[in-house]
């Protein structure tokens, strides 16, 4: 069996270290109330798993809402964090930015080589839901999670993963944020959750067409209505009989995800938690 040699794992760890503390210095000097940004480990049937996590420094006292933002295939869990770098947008969220492991890809990547997430329910042992399973224990173990406030937000093959937990664990989130993805064939285990879908009219990959038509079947879903009103630039919002409002977020780009959406995200999710 290949094993990672230890200087790679080194230069990882310190690529890690470099990169957390870039974001202090970007922020200017530490202030007392600024989130604490850890690198936390789970083992999972002999497999080490990993998240860069942002805590804010009242996560133990005050009921904190929770993001988990998924990278897409190939991606990994330090560019994610410097790129939306949800913490600042919601210093008042615990974010999660998991790691993936090697996955063949369904578009590229066919020996999986690059990192990324489970297809579908039951694809690779389901390590992956297993993880998020872990993740979230232990966050509710250690801080005083709100319960009615728990969001997940992914693109492309991150996006796909963030469909699988709205099918398969969908009882527990209070809104989805994919970008760039389709649901397949777990669409059909998708019941009413409020959600912004986040697509490009240019997208080579996910092709626009395929996103379009999933987009309907969940406004379908969701009992939401033929009209919909303006929410942001690019976004419109269609009400719901079901209290499950969906966004549909289209841009003029391809497959690469749109910063301006960032702050649209967030604005949803804070817009929406569970009765």
């Amino acid at each position: 069996m290949f094993k990672t040699p230890a200087s790679s794992i080194v230069v990882k760890y310190i690529s890690i270290i470099v990169m957390i503390f870039n974001i202090s210095i970007a922020n200017g000097a530490p202030k007392q109330d600024d989130p604490e940004i850890k690198l936390m480990h789970w083992m999972l049937n002999n497999v080490k798993r990993e998240a860069l996590v942002s805590i804010p420094t009242t996560a133990k006292t005050n009921s904190t809402p929770i993001i988990f933002a998924f990278h897409g295939h190939g991606g990994n869990m330090t560019n994610l964090m410097k790129n939306r770098a949800y913490e600042k947008l919601w210093p008042e969220a615990i974010i999660v930015y998991p790691q993936g492991l090697n996955t063949p890809g369904q578009l590229t990547d066919p020996k999986g080589i690059r990192s990324g997430w489970q297809k579908g329910p039951g694809d690779m042992g389901d390590r992956d839901l297993i993880f998020f399973d872990a993740m979230l224990k232990t966050l509710k173990h250690d801080y005083k999670v709100d319960e009615k406030r728990i969001y997940a937000t992914g693109h492309s093959n991150g996006g796909g993963f963030t469909y699988l937990l709205w099918a398969t664990k969908g009882d527990q989130f209070a809104a989805f944020a994919p970008s760039a993805a389709v649901a397949g064939k777990i669409l059909k285990l998708i019941k009413p959750k409020p959600a912004i879908h986040i697509m490009g009219e240019n997208d080579p990959l996910v092709k626009p067409f395929w996103q379009k038509l999933m987009c309907q079947e969940i406004m379908k879903i969701n009992g939401c209505t033929k009209q919909g009103n303006f929410y942001a630039q690019n976004a419109i919002i269609y009400p719901s009989s079901t209290h499950s409002p969906f966004v549909w977020y289209s841009h003029s780009g391809n497959h690469t995800f749109p910063s301006e959406a960032d702050e649209v995200i967030i604005k949803f999710f804070k817009n929406n938690s569970k009765p």
